[in-house]
């Protein structure tokens, strides 16, 4: 078996192992023209984000099999997969502790006005202080606050079990335009009223992209706290921006933004002391990226030898 990984930079850690007769290549990056050469020869590629479409597959005939290093698939024409007989199998829940941690991270940050004290601190006004602690930023208890999480998977579920450790009520927010609220749910303007803390774990699609707006967040607690962890473009950011300057909004932590990166620039990239924005990261933990490239080998030897595998539908 011929195998080659189309863009290993995006999946740090350990090597692959395998444990069957064959070739492996492996490039940091591919652009489409040379994800087209590198995988000419190949009979499985993995990939995280190299764009697969119906020309693509037309140009590796040997292709058999795609081993994606990520949960989602929006890379890949699974139609023009399917015409062309070849297998494509993602990996899920490998990081479900690692995002759900950076959530919990983010909010107990904000709530505890980490990045002020931190700023304070740089910018020397404690060494200033008349007595021996400097009170700036008022700083709350994240017991006895009003989680309101979004998205009720994996990641959304070992959150609640954080927060709730700490003396956090947690309550389900309910689709935004949902004609009924289901047993366990709340109401998506109730949910949002009610919390101290908003977390997005959903997809983007077009029932959620900016499902948080500028109607929305003045719907919230004043001094309530975002996150998002989830997607890209589940947020109006300009909406957000204007939120937390004008005091609004308590806090922002954002792991994902609307384009990645934000070459082009994003309201988001200021240096405001109740906003935190890390570069996508949520997944990334050491464990995580262990438990990926394992999940991926399993996924690999799976198909080399005929047994059952949990394959994408077209």
């Amino acid at each position: 078996m011929n195998i080659v990984f189309l863009d290993r930079a995006t999946l740090p850690g350990r090597p692959f192992r395998f444990d069957f007769p064959h070739q492996y290549a492996e490039y940091p990056l591919s652009n489409p023209q040379e994800a087209v050469e590198r995988a000419k020869e190949a009979d499985i590629i993995i990939t995280n984000k190299v764009l697969l479409d119906d020309a693509f597959f037309a140009q590796t005939p040997k292709l058999k099999m795609v081993a994606l290093a990520a949960t989602g698939y929006n890379n890949v024409d699974m139609a023009a997969a399917a015409k062309h007989n070849i297998t494509v199998c993602n990996v899920r829940g490998y990081g479900n502790d690692s995002v759900a941690e950076h959530a919990f991270m983010l909010m107990l940050a904000l709530i505890r006005q980490l990045p002020a004290y931190m700023r304070d601190v740089a910018a020397g006004i404690w060494q200033q202080s008349p007595m021996f602690c400097h009170h700036g930023a008022p700083i709350r208890d994240l017991s006895g606050k009003t989680l309101a999480i979004w998205g009720r998977g994996n990641i959304g579920s070992r959150l609640a079990q954080m927060a709730q450790a700490f003396g956090v009520r947690v309550i389900w927010g309910e689709h935004k335009h949902a004609a009924a609220v289901r047993e366990g749910y709340t109401a998506f303007d109730e949910a949002l009223a009610q919390a101290d803390i908003v977390s997005l774990h959903c997809p983007l699609n077009e029932q959620t992209r900016n499902m948080i707006g500028e109607a929305e967040l003045q719907r919230m607690k004043p001094r309530a706290v975002l996150i998002n962890v989830g997607r890209g473009g589940l947020v109006d950011e300009h909406a957000v921006m204007a939120a937390l300057k004008y005091g609004q909004l308590g806090g922002a932590g954002f792991d994902v933004l609307t384009a990645e990166p934000p070459r082009e620039g994003n309201p988001l990239l200021a240096r405001l002391p109740n906003l935190i924005v890390t570069p996508h990261t949520a997944w990334a933990s050491e464990e995580a990226l262990n438990t990926m490239t394992r999940m991926i080998e399993d996924n690999i030897r799976a198909f080399v030898s005929g047994a059952p595998i949990n394959v994408i539908a077209a």
